[in-house]
Parts: C-alpha cells; sequence; structure tokens
C-alpha cells in the first residue's frame, strides 16, 4: 500500500513554528521543488513513493494530524502486516501508552497511567465483549493480521458513546471501497522460543494467514474476508511467595514458596469479512462480521510447602536491616534452613472462547449538506475456563519432616537447596498437609468456570452542514446499548478411591520429570486430565460453586448533540466541536441465592475539542470534557454474605460482597498538546493533561455503612437495625492525575537527504496521580507508571528494512486475574523490553515482486516480570512476591501480495 505526498515551505507563524520549522526547512524545500503540485496535476513518473514501515508511519501521522481529537495510531503497513507480532505490543509502543504482559503476551493496555479498566475497545466504532469477568479487553483475541489499524482517543467528544476514563482503543478492519483494487495476501511465520520448561512440550509453533479484497459491478460493491490461524507455545518460568512473616522478632521473610514451569499452548482462528455496496449515489451499506475461537491448554508442574507454618521449622537464618525509614528496626531474611513436608503439583487450566461480533450500517449523504447513518450490532463471548489442580507427596500429614531446605537472597529472588526428591516415583496423590475438611480426602480440586458476555447496540444519527459560520455543521444522534454478563461456576474436590488416604500413581501415566530452577531439581509430572477418567481419582461435587453464579444486565441511552465548528482566525484555522451526552442506565444485578437488585441513574457529559491549525504546519488542540468509565462488572454482582456480629456493642450485621449501586468512575479533564508536523513525514507532539477524580471506587473499603434490608435472612440472632457495615467496592471523591508527554515520529531525511531512511519514533511521558479509598487516606490507581517511555529506531530503504524497539515502564499497581474472578493486586517492579526486526520487501519488476521475508527477535534480554510484597503496608527492595520469565522469542515469516 503507497502513499504518495508532496511538502510545500510555508512561512512562519509564532516563535515556536520559527525554531521547528527552521529544523526541517532544507530537506522541505527541496522537496517541495521536486514534488509541487499546486499548479499541475502530478507526474506520477516523478512521485515519491513510500512504502512498508515508512508508509505506515506516515499515514500515522496524517491521521493525527487531521484528526479533531487528540489520537495516536498505528497503521498496517500493508495487508497483514501490523509493525508488530500482536495488537498489544504494537498499542504499547504508542506515546503515554504501556502493556502488562500475561504469560508473555502483552495483551493488557494501560493508557496515561490507568490500568485496563479504565478504557474501553471498539472494533470499527463498535463496544465489544470481553473474554475475561471484567469489561477489558485481552487483545491477544483479536489477531493482528486482520486488523488495518488501531487508533487511541485520548481525549472525548459527544459521537464517541463507549466510555473510556483516560482514553478508548478502536481497532480498524478493512474496508473494500477503499482498497479500488483486487488484493490477495497471503503470509505464514514460524516461531522458536529458546526455553522449553517442561519436556513434553513444544518450543516451536507457527501462523498463517490470508486476505481476500476485490470491487466489483463498476467498483460499486466491495468483498473483504481475512482469516489467521495460530499455534503457539508460551513458556513461563514462575516463582512466589506466600508472603511475608517473622522469622523472628522484626526479621521478614517468605512464610511459604511456589515454583512452576509452565507451559501453554495457545491455538487461535479469527476470521473476518466485510461487504460494502453502494445502493446509489447517495447510501452505501456495510455489514462486518469477526469471529474468534481461542483454545489455551495451559500445564503448570510445580513445587510448593509452607514454612512458617503447617509442620515447618525454621532451623536457622541470617538477617540484614532495612534502610526504610518506614520500616525502623525491621530486617529482611537474606539466608535460612528449615524442615517441612513439600508438596508436588501437577496443574491443568484450559480455556476455550468463541467471540462473536457483527454489524450492519447505512450511511446516507445526499450531497448538499445532510447526512445519516443507521448502525445495528452484536457482540458476544462464550467462555468455559477448567482448572484442574492435583497435589502428591510422601503421604498425608505425616509427623517427620520430608526434607531440608535453605534459601539465598539474590537480586532475582531466592534461590534454594533442597534434599527433597521431587522425581521419586513412590509419591502418591493425597492432601499433604493434612488440610482436607469433612468432604474426604482432598488430593485435587476442579473447578469450571462458565461466562457469557453478550451485547446489542443500535444507534442513529444525522449530520447538516450550517456552513457560512463558526458552527460547520451539527449532529444529534442516539445509542442504545444492551449488555449482560452472567457466570456459572462448578467445584467439586477429587477424592483417592474407596476413602483412602492416597491414590498411587500409575506408571503408565508418568511424563518425563520437569527440571525445576532455583535449586528444586527434578519433579514427578503427569496429565492430571487423566486421573478421573482412568478412575485414579473421584470427583465430589460441591455445592459452593452454584453460590457464586450472578446476572448483570445494563440498559443504556445515550442521546447527544455535537456542533462541528470551522473559523479561520487570519492566516490560522479553527475546527473542532462541542457537545454533549446525557446517559441513562438501568442496571439488574441477580443471583442464585439472593434476590434481583435494580438500580438506575443519569450521567451529562459535556465535551469540547479546539484545534488551532498554523500555515507552519503547527497545531494547538486544547480539550475540555466531562469522562467516565463504568465499574468492573463483577463489583456490581449481588452476592453478599451477612450475619449478626457480636464483636460491637450493640451487636450489628457485618458483610461482605459485591455492590450493585456502583457508580462509575468520573473525572473532569483538560488536555493541551502543541504539534508541528513535516508534512506527512513525521511530528514532534508536547502534550499536557490533568484530569480531577470526581468519583473513584475503593474496591475493597472495610467497614463502611451498608443497609441489609431486604436481602435474606442469614438465620440465628438478630441485631436491632438492618444497617451494619460492609466490606467491599464503594464510591469515593477525590483525587487527580496529571502529566506531560513528549511524542515524535521522525525521519532524518527532514534534517538532510544524506540520511533518507533512517529515522525514530517514540515517545516518554510522566505521570503524577493520586486518589483516596473511603477513608481519605492515598490509594495507589492500578497501572499507574510514574514513566513511561519507548523507543523505535529504523532504517528503510531500497527494500531492506531494520529497526530495533525498547519499550519501559516504571514500577506499578498490576492487577493479576484469580482464578475466583477477583484481582490479586501486586507492586510490579519497573521493565524495559527489547525487540527487533529485519526483513526485504522485494521491489517492483523483479520476479519475486510481492514478496516480503522478515526476520524477528522479541524480548531479546529475556526480561523478568516481578512483583514485591508489602511489610505494615510497605513495598521495600529485597521481598520478593513474584519472579516470572517467558524466554526469547525469534520468528521468521513471509507475507505475499499478488
Amino acid at each position: 500500500m503507497a502513499i504518495r505526498y508532496s511538502l510545500r515551505a510555508s512561512a512562519s507563524l509564532s516563535a515556536f513554528a520559527v525554531a521547528l520549522t527552521a529544523l526541517s526547512t532544507p530537506a522541505v524545500a527541496q522537496d517541495a521543488a521536486a514534488t509541487d503540485t499546486t499548479d499541475a496535476a502530478p507526474d506520477e513518473a516523478n512521485a515519491i513513493v513510500v512504502t512498508g514501515y515508512r508508509a505506515a508511519l506516515q499515514s500515522a501521522t496524517n491521521e493525527k494530524k487531521r484528526n479533531e481529537a487528540i489520537v495516536e495510531s498505528v497503521k498496517a503497513e500493508d495487508i497483514g502486516k501490523l509493525p508488530d507480532n500482536s495488537i498489544g505490543e504494537s498499542i504499547a509502543r504508542l506515546p503515554g501508552i504501556a502493556a502488562q504482559r500475561s504469560n508473555g503476551r502483552a495483551n493488557i493496555i494501560s493508557i496515561r497511567g490507568f490500568g485496563p479498566d479504565f478504557s474501553t475497545t471498539t472494533l470499527n466504532g463498535r463496544e465489544q465483549t470481553t473474554t475475561n469477568d471484567s469489561r477489558a479487553v485481552e487483545f491477544d483475541q483479536f489477531p493482528s493480521e486482520i486488523l488495518s489499524g488501531v487508533n487511541v482517543y485520548k481525549t472525548s467528544q459527544a459521537d464517541h458513546t463507549a466510555g473510556g476514563l483516560v482514553g478508548s482503543v478502536d481497532l480498524r478492519t478493512i474496508r473494500p471501497l477503499e482498497q479500488k483494487k483486487r488484493i490477495i495476501a497471503v503470509g505464514a511465520r514460524g516461531t522458536y522460543i529458546d526455553d522449553q520448561v517442561n519436556p513434553e512440550a513444544d518450543n516451536k509453533g507457527y501462523r498463517v494467514f490470508g486476505t481476500f479484497v476485490d470491487t466489483f459491478a463498476d467498483d460499486t460493491m466491495g468483498i473483504a474476508l481475512s482469516a489467521a490461524y495460530s499455534s503457539e507455545p508460551y513458556s513461563i518460568r514462575d516463582w512466589n511467595a506466600w508472603g511475608y512473616g517473622e522469622y523472628g522478632p522484626n526479621a521478614y521473610g517468605i512464610s511459604g514458596v511456589k515454583t512452576w514451569a509452565e507451559s501453554e499452548q495457545l491455538d487461535r482462528l479469527g476470521v473476518n469479512g466485510t461487504f460494502q455496496a453502494k445502493l446509489g449515489d447517495q447510501l452505501t451499506f456495510t455489514v462486518d462480521g469477526f469471529y474468534s475461537h481461542f483454545n489455551s491448554k495451559l500445564d503448570q508442574k510445580g513445587f510448593e510447602m509452607p514454612i512458617l507454618c503447617c509442620g515447618s521449622t525454621v532451623a536457622s537464618y541470617q538477617a540484614t536491616p532495612v534502610s526504610n525509614p518506614l520500616l525502623a528496626g525491621a530486617s529482611i531474611i537474606t539466608d535460612a534452613t528449615w524442615t517441612g513436608r513439600p508438596i508436588v503439583e501437577n496443574y491443568a487450566t484450559d480455556q476455550k472462547n468463541d467471540t462473536y461480533s457483527f454489524g450492519g450500517n447505512l450511511a446516507w449523504d445526499n450531497d448538499n449538506g445532510t447526512r445519516a447513518m443507521l448502525d445495528v450490532s452484536w457482540s458476544r463471548t462464550d467462555r468455559w475456563q477448567d482448572r484442574l489442580e492435583t497435589t502428591a507427596g510422601l503421604g498425608r500429614n505425616l509427623p517427620t519432616p520430608g526434607g531440608t531446605f535453605g534459601s539465598t537472597l539474590t537480586n532475582h529472588a531466592l534461590e534454594f537447596t533442597s534434599t527433597f526428591d521431587g522425581s521419586n516415583t513412590n509419591l502418591v496423590l493425597t492432601d499433604v498437609e493434612g488440610w482436607s475438611g469433612g468432604d474426604g480426602i482432598q488430593a485435587g480440586y476442579d473447578k469450571i468456570r462458565k461466562s457469557r458476555d453478550d451485547l446489542k447496540a443500535i444507534r442513529a444519527e444525522i449530520e447538516q452542514d450550517i456552513g457560512g459560520g463558526f458552527i460547520d455543521s451539527v449532529k444529534v444522534g442516539v445509542d442504545h446499548t444492551y449488555r449482560s454478563k452472567s457466570l456459572t461456576q462448578d467445584e467439586g474436590i477429587l477424592n483417592p478411591p474407596n476413602g483412602a488416604d492416597s491414590a498411587a500413581i500409575p506408571a503408565d501415566i508418568l511424563l518425563k520429570p520437569t527440571v525445576l530452577d532455583r535449586g528444586f531439581g527434578p519433579l514427578i509430572s503427569y496429565d492430571p486430565r487423566v486421573l478421573v477418567p482412568s478412575g485414579i481419582l473421584d470427583y465430589k461435587a460441591l455445592p459452593y460453586g452454584a453460590s457464586q453464579a450472578y446476572d448483570i444486565s445494563e440498559n443504556v441511552w445515550t442521546p447527544f448533540a455535537m456542533a462541528n465548528l470551522r473559523a479561520d482566525l487570519g492566516t490560522t484555522e479553527l475546527t473542532g466541536n462541542i457537545g454533549v451526552q446525557a446517559i441513562h442506565t438501568d442496571v439488574t444485578s441477580s443471583g442464585l441465592t439472593n434476590p434481583t437488585i435494580e438500580d438506575s441513574y443519569w450521567m451529562v457529559l459535556p465535551s469540547l475539542n479546539l484545534n488551532f491549525r498554523a500555515p507552519e504546519d503547527v497545531v494547538v488542540r486544547f480539550a475540555a470534557s466531562k469522562q467516565m468509565m463504568r465499574p468492573r462488572l463483577p463489583s456490581m454482582n449481588n452476592i453478599i454474605s451477612f450475619g449478626y456480629n457480636p464483636a460491637f456493642t450493640p451487636p450489628i450485621y457485618t458483610g461482605s460482597g459485591g455492590n450493585p449501586r456502583l457508580r462509575p468512575y468520573m473525572a473532569t479533564a483538560l488536555d493541551l498538546s502543541v504539534e508541528k508536523y513535516f508534512a506527512t513525514k513525521g511530528y514532534v507532539a508536547v502534550q499536557l493533561y490533568w484530569k480531577h477524580l470526581d468519583k473513584y471506587i475503593d474496591p475493597s473499603a472495610n467497614n463502611t455503612e451498608f443497609d441489609y434490608a431486604g436481602l435474606p435472612d442469614p438465620g440465628g440472632l438478630k441485631p436491632s437495625s438492618t444497617v451494619g457495615l460492609f466490606s467491599g467496592p464503594v464510591n469515593t471523591k477525590g483525587g487527580y492525575i496529571m502529566g506531560a508527554e513528549l511524542a515524535g515520529t521522525l525521519p532524518f531525511e527532514v534534517f538532510t537527504p544524506a540520511l533518507s531512511g533512517f529515522g525514530l519514533t517514540g515517545g516518554i511521558s510522566y505521570t503524577d496521580t493520586k486518589a483516596f479509598d473511603v477513608n481519605g487516606n492515598p490509594s495507589v490507581i492500578p497501572g499507574y507508571s510514574k514513566w513511561v517511555g519507548n523507543l523505535t529506531a529504523f532504517f528503510e530503504k531500497a527494500g531492506f528494512n531494520v529497526r530495533g524497539s525498547m519499550r519501559y515502564r516504571s514500577g506499578f499497581l498490576g492487577d493479576f486475574s484469580l482464578f475466583s474472578g477477583g484481582l490479586d493486586r501486586q507492586a510490579v517492579l519497573s521493565e524495559t523490553v527489547y525487540d527487533a526486526q529485519i526483513g526485504y520487501d522485494f521491489q517492483p519488476g523483479s520476479a519475486l515482486e510481492g514478496l516480503s521475508v522478515f526476520v524477528q527477535g522479541q524480548n531479546l534480554t529475556d526480561e523478568r516480570q516481578a512483583t514485591l510484597a508489602q511489610i505494615n503496608g510497605v513495598a521495600i527492595d529485597n521481598t520478593w512476591l513474584k519472579y516470572q520469565t517467558y524466554g526469547r522469542r525469534f520468528l521468521a515469516g513471509f507475507t505475499y501480495k499478488f
């Protein structure tokens, strides 16, 4: 996909423009002389044609320049060629945006210091359902090969109705009538990981894709079809501490240890299709369909044992004083020895997701200044997830230790010594620590979660040009969305048959032992999926799972009105918009054990975007708006447990659970951006932003006032009032987020033609933020990193292309999804990830014209993801809680377009 451009020199308007324009004047003037087409049609023979990565950057620059909002963009280099291996990685290279890795994949996005629960994701402008318990889209459900680009909107405007406190991500697919020609593209790549953590797991995989685009009926109809299939492995070395406790007075060390070798096999099919038809000169019909099937199998082979409880004995330890003044007198264990009963674990987590998204759109333009649009869409995600856990050891609750162990603190968490033989074939399936309750000996646990996320939407709008004044056009419309999310859960324990204390592990199911790192050695390995079907363990269902089911629905009406603005202020053009949304929401939350709870509320969200476009290619933007983001869906469940508590005088009800009456996060936002463009070649920008948090959510408030009237009688003694205390998510007020971003795309040819082909793109951002819990105490916002930076250096000429990239984010509070549906929030340390690519595009006229080949290296330094624990509320160095590595990934592949 070639981009043709012409550049024109221009005079200065301001001191800022003079300083920036001076850098590019020689190159711009030269290009202008060669390609200026003001008075004549372009000479196709002499036109400059830019392709590949540079063309993608220019297209993204043009999108940013002409948009009325502050937006960052990623464009495909060509059909099926986003710049990175995944959508998440491409988005994470944009200014002010960072990724949190999950199993090594950059599939969770933070915008401007807020985690994924504070932004929305749309596909072709339509809100999408998700593969997790919340609203946050995990980007690995969308194959990168089917997308033509991504826009990230950092400011609001009235006709964008999906919400988002810090921004919204819009994924775009191909529009065939915009291509105006037949395109057939195919591609494939192979993947290799340099760390194979489980012997039976693959460390090689592949991806293939194909795309067909064509128009017919004199270019009045078009079709685009894309399909992508991947089968790829992921390897994780995962070390965890249970937490930290006292080995002696004010001497803190890990209270238990868990370390796993995890291998995941991810198979995914993505299919997308678009049909467009011009039904006459004024009416265009578009229909889209997207389907993704996601099948993941995760095997975890691990070692776990308590240290400060459950029959373990600390024999000796050494500690070093903590330098943090908030923990005066405290010390951290550097070396320790202990004895105890170790547990060998073989876990399996299987997940299948099916995502469907369909939409139809009628757009009418009478060519006399009136436009109208009707859009109908449906999105659904069905998820099935099975977590199977089995444990083995020397026996159940043995009175004698199973081994002697030691630990030493290092700069990559703890290293261990062990006398325990985890590969001993005499190990049996049992409850090693004797934790089983009244349901028999628990040698394993099985939990199956099934959820359905369903979203239907209809939108209608009409726009009328005004002209001749400050108001260029007026648009009014209404958006109606109905969304429901339901969860069912089945749980059971795995017992040795016939009431036995343990079950032998048959030799015919054994796999080659897994060799752990950190000194724990080889472990007995088997597939836990075969244990119940083969009768080695029995499954006993438990009633608890059914009580965790919920069904939450939202019925949302959003009428909106927006005026588009345009005026000439001397030599400067003013563009932008001003508008307002009025949002009415009905919430219904129900479950199997508690009654249905209903709630409704209104929100009014005004917005303003002003863009001052100077002739020196300088754009100054100002935006002001009220913004909102709805709560996490699980937070609004009606599963509330409570009971009589005699510890208070007088006794009261106390309880915990979800909160169906939660209100959305809300903020008042101001943005200022100053941008200098070098035609469409590149730009530099300084962006400032400030948000006041008008309404926030404390996700785990303790002992807030709550009226339990109307909930099922818990039985037993009753207090004199139904008003008691509640622990769970509640709304709070106050806080802010403010920051600055420096971003740009700089092809070096704007400085001198001698450096044509070389360039840089990237950005750095600084954010300061504060929120408050229900008691007015400072609370850390999930996803907040003070510093986020990314940089890509590239060279592209005569078909050759080389680029190296890095992305950095400072420490942040990360949300790690628990299998229960809740969140485990941990202090994640800073990380820097390096990637590189080299490739060649065969040039026009060659025998292999249309073929591109490439080699990529990802996570080249095998960067860890690590978290710290907190001691008395303070996270300090060397209190390691989690340490994961994912290995380096190498890819080689091709695309061919004909």
